[in-house]
């Protein structure tokens, strides 16, 4: 009763802080929404907090200010960052009629523009909305609600033999009914919850060290199963920086000439991404003689492009930076296809212009990515080795994440988020690539994944990934990832990139492993006791073990077996999936074994040793401690017990219960006494017999692939 009272309060206790990650995660979006706004009211502008704003209300946005509610933009042009918004990885361009959404961050220029919609109508509370409804599917209750299935109804049917038995043989139901108690207490796994919790705390303890934070234990269970990890691309797979992937040159320019023109063309302190990629570009090349810029034009929304004024030397040039159809139009003349293929490539390609005033000629382009993180494409080959099938998912357009994708080593199609949209179940089977998605995408993908069997984790930054990020078994927060991201994770990294998801899992298999071990041991401990005690009152037509010592048994074997989620064990190459039937067929003649062995020592006892009744029950019960203890060593390896050495919590354990248990037989202590010669034979005799069926439990863990 306990054991059933601090499962139920585990449980309560999990849900709770389950309820209350969603609910930090939408009190996060809320206070982002808090800010104020310049908003034009009675023919005057004013400030007013976000929260106040209506649809229909004219609101001004300058350099700096984030955006309180969706708007479509009536007059100026801006330069918008959406990037924890919408996931992509460049600020882009927006101008008369262009939207702007809530959380995109004002990076250049002014505009002023109409709110289209305020609080859970926008695109931004769309997301917040998503996080609320998002859950994510437990699978370790079923699995325990399956094994408690099958044990409860093996021994129900045995219930009912030994009852048949009985009316038949002329047996008291009082002497019966202690024994159907017996077995419905042996059936019952009540260490099983507990011993998962401790597996996964030890677990959580280990990648705590590594910097990997567990908000919810369930996710290192899942983690083990993990088969798809969909993976944001900003920020996560890149450096969310960009950086100048190429330079092309048309002659008689070198490469040098064209980032150099190109540098003289921006500003520094504006502190633009693109500008600062150049000039970081711009300190690989060689010193050249010193240009004086004269004059300097920053970039103009209603031109698209940027220019300066230089005096090189004794002459004086003009130079233009900016959108190669905006340059096109400038020299009236057409670009060479160097522009399209670049851009096809998936760069965001600037056309450079230079040259006297009246003679400006094309010098090249510029293109522009933001990298792979260095470790990015190690990493993925070490997923993809686990058997881990990797999609990228990004709100950038089709030709970047194609281009991405191939860096780090994410093959196979690339699709839009139509196909998404239009059928979500033959998008995830088909696509390992998606561009150009939204929050409710990745939503949807997760959830056409969960629905196809997959065990899902998904990782990312931005409060476009939060309701993914909730919706997965296994939700991986990066290090620089927003509030809202982390509160709907379950687990959080606190170094750069992803190499550390691959120790969770490892970590996970691990644990996976351990209960693997718990729970096959617990499989064959319950059908062993259930056919001993069984076929003991049919052969001898009383209780071979008393329900006192059945209780002791429970606290000497299963609780003192907790101890496996400290053992050392190898993760396996491929992810983990319970298949239950395999387990019961796969202990079922291993408990057989041990049934036949318990059953000899019964009978050594009745006939050559001639014990008294009392003994004989002691002489069971012993039997079948030793054999747990020895059955935990049996089946921790997969090979031959003694190819790894346990960890010294579980050995320290075993060798404190059986110098417990053979004090308390020997001294009588709540059971009768036997010699000290019999239980140190009865323990050799254990240590013999389990050598020999070793061999035997090789062969049968192979005929059921475990």
């Amino acid at each position: 009763m306990g054991s059933g009272t601090i499962r139920l309060i585990f449980n309560a206790v999990l849900s709770f802080f389950q309820e209350k990650q969603a609910q930090g995660a939408l009190a996060l979006l809320r206070r982002q929404l808090t800010i104020q706004v310049r908003v034009k009211r009675d023919g005057a502008w004013t400030r007013l907090p976000a929260e106040r704003l209506v649809p229909g209300d004219l609101i001004h946005l300058r350099v700096g200010d984030m955006a309180a509610a969706d708007a479509q933009i009536s007059s100026g042009e801006v330069l918008v960052d959406h990037a924890a918004v919408t996931g992509e990885s460049t600020p882009t361009e927006a101008g008369l009629g262009s939207t702007i959404f809530t959380g995109g961050l004002m990076k250049r220029g002014e505009a002023t523009a109409v709110i289209t919609a305020t609080g859970s109508r926008t695109f931004y509370g769309r997301s917040a909305e998503l996080v609320r409804e998002a859950k994510a599917a437990g699978h370790l209750q079923q699995m325990i609600f399956t094994v408690v299935k099958y044990l409860v109804a093996f021994d129900a049917a045995l219930a009912v033999l030994v009852l048949a038995f009985s009316l038949k043989a002329g047996i008291g139901l009082g002497d019966i009914l202690p024994f159907c108690v017996m077995l419905l207490v042996a059936s019952i796994p009540v260490a099983l919850p507990a011993t998962f919790t401790l597996a996964s705390a030890v677990g959580t303890r280990e990648l705590a060290h590594l910097g990997v934070l567990v908000s919810r234990l369930s996710a290192i269970e899942e983690a083990a199963a993990l088969d798809v990890l969909a993976t944001d691309k900003t920020g996560t797979l890149t450096k969310n920086e960009l950086s100048v992937a190429a330079i092309a040159a048309v002659p008689p320019y070198s490469e040098a000439e064209v980032i150099r023109f190109a540098a003289l063309a921006s500003d520094e302190a504006t502190q633009d991404p693109i500008d600062l990629a150049i000039f970081a570009a711009r300190r690989q090349y060689p010193d050249t003689p010193e240009d004086v810029v004269q004059k300097f034009v920053p970039f103009e929304p209603s031109t698209k492009y940027s220019e300066a004024s230089v005096k090189h030397g004794a002459d004086f040039i003009r130079i233009v930076k900016g959108a190669p159809a905006a340059i096109s139009a400038l020299l009236r003349a057409p670009l060479p296809p160097e522009a399209d293929q670049l851009a096809g490539d998936g760069y965001r390609v600037l056309a450079i212009a230079a040259g006297p005033e009246q003679s400006m000629t094309l010098a090249g382009f510029v293109a522009l990515l933001d990298p792979p993180r260095e470790d990015s494409a190690a990493l993925i080959a070490s997923l993809q080795g686990l058997g881990i099938r990797i999609l990228m998912i990004t709100g950038d357009g089709l030709a970047t994440a194609r281009t991405v994708a191939a860096k780090v080593g994410i093959g196979g199609q690339a699709c839009s988020p139509d196909r998404i949209r239009t059928d979500p179940a033959a998008a995830a089977r088909d696509c390992d690539v998606f561009a150009g998605v939204f929050p409710e995408d990745k939503f949807r993908l997760v959830q056409a994944l969960q629905r196809d069997g997959h065990i899902v984790g998904m990782t990312g930054d931005g409060v476009n990934d939060a309701p993914a990020l909730k919706q997965a078994e296994v939700g991986v927060a990066v290090a620089n990832a927003t509030d809202v991201a982390k509160a709907a994770a379950s687990i959080v990294l606190t170094k750069p990139g992803l190499s550390d998801v691959v120790s969770a899992i490892q970590t996970s298999r691990r644990i996976y492993q351990r209960m693997l071990t718990y729970t096959l041991n617990k499989i064959i401990k319950t059908i062993e006791i259930a056919l001993f005690l069984s076929l003991g009152v049919i052969l001898t037509r009383a209780l071979v073990v008393t329900p006192l010592l059945i209780v002791l048994l429970l606290f000497t074997n299963d609780f003192v077996t907790m101890s496996i989620a400290t053992d050392r064990v190898s993760f396996s190459k491929q992810p983990d999936r319970w298949n239950i039937r395999s387990l019961m067929a796969t202990a079922t003649p291993l408990a057989a074994l041990l049934v036949c062995f318990s059953l000899t020592v019964l009978l050594i006892g009745r006939g050559f040793l001639s014990l008294s009744t009392g003994q004989i029950q002691t002489l069971a019960f012993l039997t079948l401690v030793f054999s747990g203890q020895g059955t935990v060593y049996l089946v921790r390896e997969r090979t031959h017990f003694w190819r790894s050495r346990p960890s010294r919590w579980m050995l320290a354990a075993s060798v404190a219960d059986l110098i417990a248990v053979s004090f308390l037989a020997m001294e009588g202590i709540l059971m009768a006494p036997l010699p000290g010669r019999i239980v140190g034979s009865l323990l050799a005799t254990v240590v013999v017999y389990l050598f020999v069926v070793d061999f035997l439990k090789i062969r049968i863990f192979g005929r059921f692939r475990l």
